[in-house]
């Protein structure tokens, strides 16, 4: 079955260099389900936090679902990550190195529940990024030359 991408954290690919990814679920409330299959997500400001043997994603933003009026949830508030104790250690102790941090790369859909494509990523310097606008903006003129010659 194919997983259906609900929302992509883009800046991130720009920002950071990816060590590693992992997929982890998601604790969510019901009026959070429904925002999330409407599509009304947001993972730009999101990061991955490490307290007591837990892993929680913080300041995501899932929209309020308007129909469910006074059960509704904050949209802003902390979600539980469900990872294995092994994942969260692994996560936890690559953390503590300098320049690395856990972000949110993608939210999708998959058999139905909502699962969080993570990732142990490292911070770019501006030289980096230049240098990867630099590559992008070559392979976009390469790529018209060969265009026009057909």
């Amino acid at each position: 079955m194919e997983n259906k991408t609900i929302a992509k954290n883009r800046k991130a690919l720009f920002e950071y260099f990816l060590l590693e990814t992992y997929e982890a679920g998601i604790s969510l409330k019901g009026s959070e389900i429904k925002s999330i299959r409407a599509g009304q997500v947001s993972l730009q400001e999101a990061y991955i936090q490490i307290e007591n043997n837990q892993a929680w994603l913080v300041n995501s933003h899932i929209a309020i679902y308007d129909a469910a009026s006074y059960t509704n949830h904050d949209p802003k508030r902390s979600r539980r990550l469900l990872l294995h104790k092994k994942e969260i250690r692994i996560l936890y102790s690559a953390v503590k190195q300098k320049g690395v941090t856990i972000i949110p790369i993608k939210m999708y859909l998959k058999d139905g529940r909502a699962k969080l494509e993570i990732a142990v990523a490292k911070g770019k310097k501006m030289y980096d990024k230049r240098q990867e606008i630099a590559d992008k903006d070559m392979q976009r003129d390469i790529q018209r030359s060969f265009s026009v010659k057909e």
